[in-house]
């Protein structure tokens, strides 16, 4: 029998202590560097953006975060480490170095996005194409900072792993109290109890995320979905997302359910007839979705001033919502939203590409009724599978970069790369090759495309004097001016869109067509390189409906949503000029509310990016993840605290989640047989 203090019973103790003290040197030496890494972004971001309020604050709850992912990592790694640890010391810390090496490099580049975009990426990076990430990057660019941070922070990583760690003494105690404490912090969620900082600024709130944390957890639950549960015996149970029952929110009577989660009656009013004076013939229809359009810089009342003087101008002749919602934080939601009042399955509806379930949509209705259809933008038109959705929704005409002739002037292409054609370009081609005297009514769509990340427009010096002279007529004092100037790319380009409107509108006054026309322009998001101010500020934007047909102008405080558009003009075309639909439909939308007055009648999802449906609002309260919000008449926000009424929108929310997976597993919008009835082109 062998002596129990034998040293082959010493050895694998030994070894593992060997473990714990080698593992906790190269941790903390990992620790140190996360740390400096957030304290790089939080100055970087100060410097390129603007310090927040509360920086000793923010600081001190971004290396809290900072801490929590270190030791959520810990109790994972070290286990790999062990094993490797038994078969060789020194392979096991070479792997563990080439990890945090690794891991630096993930967080600098995580940061670079998060400085860029304001925005920390998630798993919305797999919602997109390998073509649309390159697209992306190329038009984004790397400037010389970037490059010299990520060297030092490489270098420097190396040297601390390489000569610092070796000089850190770590007790067994301590080595085992990390393990312990790391166990501990993941087996009862520690982060979860303690919560997050609501700040005041939308900014700062995503200032103080780990961004890696942040990435990896977004990804685990994009490849490792949990179910989507729902309570239905819960005393605040909502039986229909679009109403309780116990409010004035508008709610639809389903009819199969089970097969067509979103198949109801037609029952949109018509809201719009009081406004408009008739004309014989059915009218022409304009869309103008503006790139990055936010109501922040938008019109009279925009809290960061008003960028938009002729918008702002024909928002004084419409019918203008100020207090409008786009659908999503990213251009991908914005077609089917507006045309189809679509839901947005797993990554936004057209990610669904050619899985597309049969819908119908305002391009496919009004060609059914003789509508001539087009769209018309300067980039390329596959981008978010686009083309493909407008395919299928038989447009006549999609008219993208590639149908621009010789002549045209495409966009500055700083990193090599260019979005497409100008704006300007794009506005004059669209009147070039649209026949003002057309027999048959025309549906046009138009997005544009200079008020994009990098904001590289043609004749940039001209409107960067303009920003300088903007700012000055708006009586801006010095410390708002450098504020602005830290956007002035930004700020240049939303001036330069607004004077490529101005020119567009004054050459469609001489077109014989102008009369019989309504247009509508809104933002397809609001722009996210201009910090916001709060959670709902991402889909903030205008809508404005401006038609010399109007025989009367109204501003509305009412709350509604690129959803309510395409269901509110199909009850005004039906009931002025008999156009013809489906008795039953598939919006989401229940359609535009006209009063003057702040309200909001509806409930609906918000989707920030293709894989982030987090955002839901119902009657005057937003639901953000696990964070209640009251709005408040200038659609701005403040947390609040009451349980029930999170329980209520959270009930109401997971009620549309059960519908929208229904629609990722299968289930169909509509029958086949009101498809192939309506949708002019068979089989799409």
């Amino acid at each position: 029998m062998k002596d129990k203090t034998s040293p082959e019973r010493k050895t694998l103790p030994i070894k593992f202590k060997q473990a714990a003290i080698s593992f906790a040197q190269l941790s903390i030496v990992w620790l140190m560097i996360i740390f400096l890494l957030s304290l790089f972004e939080l100055v970087y971001n100060g410097i390129v953006h603007q310090f927040p309020e509360n920086f000793s604050g923010v600081l001190f709850w971004s290396l809290l975060n900072d801490l929590f992912f270190w030791l959520k990592c810990l109790i994972y790694f070290f286990v790999i480490y062990l094993v490797l640890h038994l078969f060789s010391q020194k392979f096991a810390r070479v792997v563990y170095s080439i990890f945090i090496v690794l891991a630096a490099i993930i967080q600098v580049c995580l940061t670079s996005y998060f400085t860029t975009s304001l925005v920390p990426l998630g798993a919305d990076l797999y919602g997109y194409s390998v073509k649309d990430i390159k697209e992306t990057l190329g038009t984004s660019g790397v400037n010389i900072i970037q490059i010299i941070s990520f060297i030092v922070i490489l270098g420097g990583t190396i040297a601390a792993l390489r000569f610092l760690a070796p000089q850190i003494k770590v007790k067994k105690y301590l080595a085992f109290a990390l393990l312990f404490i790391s166990f501990i912090t993941i087996a009862i969620g520690l982060q979860s109890i303690i919560g997050q900082p609501v700040f005041k600024s939308d900014f700062a709130n995503n200032l103080v995320i780990n961004k890696t944390d942040n990435f990896w957890t977004s990804s685990y639950k994009h490849f490792f979905p949990g179910p989507n549960d729902v309570d239905i015996y819960a005393d605040s149970y909502i039986s229909d997302y679009g109403g309780s029952g116990k409010d004035k929110s508008v709610g639809f009577k389903y009819t199969d359910p089970q097969h067509y989660p979103f198949l109801h009656s037609d029952s949109v009013a018509d809201v719009l007839s009081p406004f408009f004076k008739g004309n014989p013939t059915p009218p022409n229809i304009v869309i103008v979705i503006v790139e990055g359009l936010g109501r922040a810089f938008t019109n009279d009342g925009g809290y960061l001033g008003n960028f938009t003087p002729f918008i702002d101008s024909l928002s004084g002749k419409s019918l203008y919502w100020k207090n409008f919602l786009s659908e999503g934080g990213r251009t991908f939601a914005v077609l089917p939203s507006i045309l189809g009042s679509l839901p947005f399955a797993k990554n936004g509806f057209l990610e669904l590409g050619d899985g597309m379930p049969k819908h119908l949509s305002l391009l496919s209705l009004l060609k059914y009724n003789g509508y001539h259809t087009s769209f018309y933008y300067g980039g390329d038109s596959k981008f978010d599978n686009m083309q493909n959705f407008l395919q299928k929704n038989a447009t006549d005409e999609i008219n993208d970069e590639k149908s621009f002739p010789a002549g045209y002037v495409r966009l500055p292409a700083p990193n090599g790369t260019s979005w497409g054609y100008n704006d300007k370009e794009l506005f004059r081609h669209y009147l070039l090759t649209r026949d003002e005297k057309a027999i048959a009514p025309q549906l046009s769509v138009i997005l544009t495309v200079s008020t994009h990340s990098p904001f590289a427009i043609n004749e940039e010096d001209k409107y960067m004097q303009q920003f300088e002279q903007r700012m000055t007529k708006l009586g801006f004092n010095d410390a708002q001016k450098n504020e602005h100037r830290n956007y002035k790319l930004q700020y240049a380009s939303i001036l330069y869109l607004d004077d490529c409107m101005r020119g567009f509108f004054n050459a469609y006054k001489k077109r014989s067509d102008y009369n019989n026309t309504i247009f509508l322009i809104t933002g397809d998001h609001r722009m996210p390189e201009i910090p916001m101010s709060d959670k709902i500020d991402r889909f903030h934007v205008p809508l404005i409906m401006f038609s010399p047909m109007l025989k009367r102008t109204s501003e509305m405080a009412s709350v509604s949503t690129h959803f309510d558009i395409s269901p509110s003009l199909l009850a005004y075309l039906h009931h002025n000029y008999k156009t013809k639909g489906p008795s039953l439909v598939s919006w989401i939308g229940q359609g535009l509310d006209t009063n003057r007055n702040f309200e909001n009648l509806h409930n609906y999802p918000l989707m920030q990016t293709k894989n982030d449906i987090i955002d839901f609002i119902m009657g005057e309260y937003h639901l953000n993840g696990d964070n209640l919000f009251k709005l408040n008449a200038e659609l701005g926000e403040d947390p609040v605290h009451d349980d029930d009424k999170a329980n209520q929108l959270k009930n109401a929310f997971d009620n549309f989640k059960t519908k929208n997976n229904q629609i990722i597993t299968g289930n169909w919008i509509i029958p086949d047989s009101i498809h192939q009835h309506y949708n002019p082109v068979r089989g799409k």
